[in-house]
């Protein structure tokens, strides 16, 4: 893509202490160079390291702020060309025991988003929402499913003369995340195990953090409004993870792979065997790219017309949902070099991450 077409705009990122929005921050200010690019988050000490870490970047400045606050987002962006919607509680249990905390970020904080871009007439807003969205069994899907319908229909309800163009983007697993299974793994392995899974059954779809964050960059570029991306992914069995990450790692701590022991532990509530990126209703408004799917608004614009073109389209109809069990599973060594590719196999890349996968 085209990192031009940042080169002049403003930029805000809520979330950005996140995993993902850190990357995006680091991007943005190394490889983008917008002209100003605003960083909130309400998480003090790691906004302070950040601003620490990107002193010399003039055009980068620091808030402390929460989504969950109207009149500051209503602040922080005027002058903004282009929002990026990072900020959200995404951990299963936390929002299950908490579910009036997950409405007020994942729900209502997306709103605040919407009506202060409208009010301050963002060029363009992107939300970052998860495949926990589609069939949603929990509350933390169910809220980011909120989040995606709110920016399609603040899309469709955009009346003539005001142009922000509102979108979503849906990932599958980031790893390496903080509380994914890849530092778990990791941290399991170092004491010598046991490996602890779920269901040997399951399939995932995997992606590095740089590329959640260039799905994150190539959606705010080539979106037309409403419609939700998906990035097309390696597929894993969460098996074969465990098995390429004892292959590798163990002999590092000390330990043969033949003693390091995988443990069946049971599934979560409510967790799918597979991964769903795409509903079964979705599957007839989708159009195919070269690196993407666009899931197109059911409900189009009540009053401007949107021409959904784009380039790279390799067809205007898909045929079968896009999940996890209906997709060839990486090999064991290709599983190796994808991980080895992405620093994902290196020795202590984890300090302080816990080994257990506890819920209640």
């Amino acid at each position: 893509m085209n990192a031009s077409f940042f080169q002049d705009k403003r930029i805000a990122v809520t979330g950005a202490c996140g995993t993902v929005g850190s990357e995006l921050v680091r991007q943005m200010l190394e490889v983008y160079r917008p002209a100003e690019l605003v960083c909130l988050d309400n998480n003090e000490s790691e906004l302070f390291f950040m601003e620490q870490q990107f002193s010399m970047h003039q055009q980068a400045s620091f808030f402390l702020a929460d989504v969950r606050d109207a009149d500051k987002m209503a602040k922080v962006f005027r002058d903004i060309d282009i929002v990026f919607n990072l900020a959200a509680y995404k951990h299963v249990v936390l929002c299950e025991r908490s579910p009036l905390e997950a409405v007020q970020t994942n729900i209502n904080g997306v709103r605040n988003v919407i009506d202060a871009a409208q009010r301050c007439n963002v060029g363009r807003v992107i939300f970052t929402s998860s495949d926990k969205a589609v069939n949603p069994t929990n509350v933390m899907g169910t809220s980011k499913l909120m989040g995606e319908r709110l920016m399609t229909a603040a899309n469709s309800t955009m009346r003539a003369g005001h142009n922000t163009i509102f979108t979503s983007t849906r990932f599958g697993n980031v790893l390496g995340s903080r509380g994914s299974v890849i530092p778990i793994f990791q941290k399991q392995i170092e004491k010598g195990g046991p490996v602890t899974l779920t269901d040997d059954r399951m399939t995932r779809f995997i992606m590095s953090i740089e590329e959640a964050v260039r799905l994150v960059i190539d959606s705010a570029i080539i979106a037309c409004g409403g419609e939700v991306f998906v990035t097309k992914m390696p597929v894993i069995r969460i098996k074969d993870l465990a098995q390429a990450m004892i292959s590798v790692l163990a002999p590092t701590f000390g330990y043969d792979p033949a003693d390091i022991q995988i443990a069946m532990i049971g599934a979560k509530p409510g967790e799918k065997l597979y991964e769903e990126l795409m509903s079964d209703e979705e599957v007839g408004r989708t159009v195919e790219l070269d690196k993407y799917f666009a899931v197109l608004p059911a409900f189009r614009s009540m009053y401007r017309q949107i021409n959904y073109s784009y380039e790279n389209l390799i067809s205007d109809k898909v045929d079968k949902t896009y999940h996890s069990a209906n997709e060839e599973p990486l090999s064991v060594d290709a599983l190796v070099t994808f991980l080895r590719s992405n620093g994902l196999l290196r020795k202590g890349t984890f300090p302080g991450h816990p080994d257990q996968r506890y819920w209640p």
